[in-house]
């Protein structure tokens, strides 16, 4: 997908880029495969492949929900998506970055400062610890492509506020919704909108999962990310 194709298929979407945008994405592009050369931060190495597999891609959330200025958390960003992406597209949310990554996190400090995103908390921490002080405190949790369904959303519901949604940005999907079904019980919360397309050009499958925290989930959770692995919630 080229520049020309990702404004199209944005406006699609029903977000129309202006010109500062469309710069920002640029600059974006550039800066992370400057940056790859030398630090490994993804395995896509051209501009066609970053528009689509991780701009393009990103804003997909659009197809579940919209923006104005909530505080989003978005976990396992790597080297920002979707998290820096949807600042791009809607400035005035309120933005943490959260990576356990050190090289991606000194990343993300560089390409914030690069796109004068001066606001965006930027945490260098694993998320089971990060939650410890930061329980109930975001507007929407984001992960794209981090973990098992079962086991991101243990991690991420607990950030949520009682109005609050995580939505996790997958492939195919169906096999882990049905296996994560247990958990999201145990953790008081249900899918309220699952979304199912596929990404232009490569016709690969997609899925938006937008997960609602229903009551409090007991303090106990989220457990240690190795607990998480070995024993699903039953």
């Amino acid at each position: 997908m080229n520049k020309e194709e990702f404004i199209l298929e944005t406006k699609k979407l029903g977000i129309e880029l202006n010109g500062e945008q469309i710069s920002l994405f640029e600059k974006y592009c550039e800066e992370l495969l400057l940056y790859n050369e030398h630090t490994n931060l993804t395995a896509i190495r051209n501009v066609e492949d970053v528009y689509l597999k991780h701009f393009y891609d990103s804003i997909t959330i659009v197809k579940n929900i919209n923006l104005t200025k909530e505080s989003v958390i978005d976990v396992g960003t790597g080297p920002g998506f979707p998290g820096v992406v949807l600042k791009i597209i809607f400035p005035e949310i309120n933005l943490t970055l959260l990576d356990s990554n050190n090289k991606k996190t000194k990343f993300l400090k560089y390409i914030c400062d690069k796109l004068g995103f001066y606001d965006v908390k930027i945490v260098n921490e694993r998320i089971e610890d990060y939650v410890k002080n930061n329980r109930y405190k975001f507007d929407i949790a984001t992960a794209r492509a981090v973990s098992h369904l079962r086991i991101i959303s243990e991690l991420c519901l607990p950030l949520l506020k009682d109005s609050g949604l995580f939505v996790a940005l997958k492939g195919e999907a169906t096999k882990e919704i049905e296996e994560s079904k247990d958990t999201l019980k145990v953790l008081n919360s249900e899918i309220v909108k699952n979304t199912k397309f596929l990404l232009p050009k490569e016709n690969s499958n997609r899925t938006i999962l937008s997960i609602k925290r229903n009551s409090d989930i007991p303090d106990v959770y989220p457990r240690s990310y190795d607990k998480i692995l070995k024993k699903p919630l039953k």
